[in-house]
């Protein structure tokens, strides 16, 4: 409908000159003030010499000559807005074609997309600035799939450096208390995780420590040592083990592994081959000096020769075009704190090869925040993503423990609502924000939350099954007049598209509740599923179309819709 309205009113305003801006289509706030409204009299009076006011009149009466059939009336309001009313029949007639492909485009058919998220540390726990990250990256692959774009997710795990080293340190200090490989996943990796706290205390506390670590470092680099090289590789494995597992749960598969350790060289190659046209030498070690350009200095390769995060960050993403070298754009999702860091390395990459740099986008993701304030990974008080999505689940199993729910469907349900609050709460806000998570309110099943809208969706379900079981099947009579769910269906690829244009998966995340709170409205005051009602199939095709339609968003979320609550 807004493609058909766009189209004609680029008409219209045509005759007013050549040069005039394309008409930008929003939706009032107040549906009484129109089901579109556009501001193309105010954006162009200026140049046309004449008041907001007075364009507005002309275009008006413009478009009646030759209103098109779905439009009902056309009014101005204010300084010059101008408000389009769609025929009810023609919104309802919209909703009855919603199928279960909706809000797909392929409008950008052939076009490749990487998107790199999550990007984890092995010996060191899965916390949630990872858990952030994985929602967000994994959100926008959603989106730009549903645009018809290809996807690859790639995942790029830091699997060697000073942190790795200060927790084999640590090992080797501890190897009698390593748990054996029969042991829980979760066992083996706490266990690293403490060894990365004991390793890095030890760095910053104890001279001699920081020298065998530093020591340790290079020979991890260089895989020098067969013990060290065992050892390595049996916490490299259990860490990236139970990675998948938490990938699972979160409904993430990614396409392709990138790991840290194999872009040293490359990194370090790059640099060398760029030195004296992008990189310098300062202090017997290589830098790049972003004062230059407006940033900041970054070292790429230390005074020990060895390659910093900088220099293989590089040489992951001079792999990634190389790798997949008809790439239209490539995304990086991280915490904003790298932020200044993203522009400093964006901006290498654009003087090396600019075309790639034109290609790259980096996204920076808020904190979540609780009442002990940021989560810190280097001092022990890390809030882990297991030990959130554990504590969320208990929460849902003691809200649910009533219900008539066998312990294998308790189990289920309690982690596909978790999964999906966590999701919601991280979503619903703009991607640079911090959040303040609250897990009471993350679980409500009505309101502002995730399980609201996984619990409307299946009320809605709920609804089709028991029309079926009466066998409703009477030819569909179209109502005189459509309510709100009508009309914000029909809204919904227009949403998609801008959430994808915008890398704003909360535009979804907000619609969606509007979206549940109109059905649920609908609901309380409407009998749908009734034999004698003449408009009850209707009613029954417009909890479909709704049904359809909330499903979709929540899957662009990352969010499942459960069979019942």
């Amino acid at each position: 409908m807004k493609e058909k309205l766009s189209e004609y009113l680029k008409g219209v305003v045509s005759v007013f000159g050549a040069d005039i801006a394309v008409p930008n289509l929003d939706y009032p706030e107040n549906p009484e003030h129109g089901d579109f409204s556009t501001n193309t009299a105010m954006a162009n009076a200026k140049k046309l010499g004449m008041s907001p006011k007075v364009l507005a009149d002309k275009i008006v009466l413009e478009c009646k000559k030759n209103m098109p059939e779905f439009i009902r009336d056309i009014s101005i309001a204010g300084p010059g807005f101008i408000n389009f009313f769609i025929k009810d029949q023609f919104i309802a007639e919209e909703v009855l074609n919603v199928g279960k492909n909706y809000g797909k485009f392929d409008k950008e058919n052939g076009k490749k997309v990487l998107v790199e998220y999550t990007d984890p540390n092995t010996f060191k726990v899965f916390h949630i600035g990872h858990l952030m990250s994985n929602s967000i990256g994994e959100s926008l692959s959603r989106l730009v799939e549903y645009s018809g774009t290809s996807v690859t997710r790639i995942c790029y795990p830091s699997d060697i450096g000073l942190h790795i080293a200060k927790s084999v340190w640590a090992v080797q200090k501890h190897i009698d208390e390593m748990p054996k490989e029969s042991a829980p996943i979760q066992e083996r990796t706490d266990f690293l995780g403490k060894m990365y706290v004991f390793g890095t205390k030890a760095y910053d506390d104890d001279a001699n420590a920081k020298t065998e670590i530093d020591a340790l470092n290079k020979v991890l680099y260089d895989k020098t040592d067969p013990k060290v090289n065992e050892l390595y590789e049996k916490g490299r494995k259990w860490s990236l083990d139970h990675f998948e597992l938490l990938y699972k749960t979160l409904g993430t598969k990614f396409d392709d592994y990138i790991y840290e350790s194999e872009m040293a060289s490359i990194g370090l190659a790059t640099v060398s081959s760029n030195l004296g046209k992008v990189f310098e030498k300062s202090e017997g070690a290589v830098v790049f000096k972003g004062e230059e350009y407006g940033l900041h200095t970054r070292v790429f390769v230390n005074a020990h020769g060895i390659p910093t995060y900088e220099a293989k960050d590089l040489g992951l993403n001079i792999t990634k075009f190389k790798k997949y070298p008809t790439t239209d754009q490539s995304i990086i999702v991280t915490a904003s704190e790298q932020n200044d860091y993203f522009r400093v390395l964006t901006k290498v990459i654009s003087l090396i090869d600019e075309k790639n740099g034109s290609k790259t986008k980096h996204i920076g993701h808020g904190m979540m925040r609780f009442l002990s304030g940021k989560m810190s990974s280097r001092t022990g008080n890390v809030i882990t993503a297991e030990a959130l999505l554990q504590d969320i689940k208990d929460l849902v199993k003691e809200k649910i423990k009533d219900r008539e729910f066998s312990a294998g469907e308790a189990e289920e349900l309690s982690e596909m609502i978790a999964v999906g609050a966590i999701k919601y709460t991280i979503l619903r806000s703009s991607v640079g924000s911090d959040i303040i998570f609250d897990s009471s309110a993350s679980i409500s099943f009505e309101g502002d939350s995730g399980p609201y809208l996984q619990y409307s969706a299946v009320r809605a379900n709920s609804i089709i099954e028991k029309a079926e079981k009466e066998g409703i099947t009477k030819d569909i009579i179209l109502p005189e007049s459509v309510n709100l769910i009508e009309k914000l269906i029909t809204r919904f690829p227009d949403i998609v598209m801008r959430a994808k244009d915008g890398y704003a998966p909360q535009i979804i995340a907000n619609y969606l509740i509007t979206l549940s709170g109109a059905f649920n409205s609908f609901y309380a005051s409407q009998i749908i599923v009734d034999k004698n009602n003449k408009l009850s199939p209707y009613y029954i095709s417009l909890t479909k179309a709704f049904l359809i339609t909330m499903t979709n968003g929540l899957w662009i979320l990352g969010i499942k819709v459960p069979k019942k609550m």
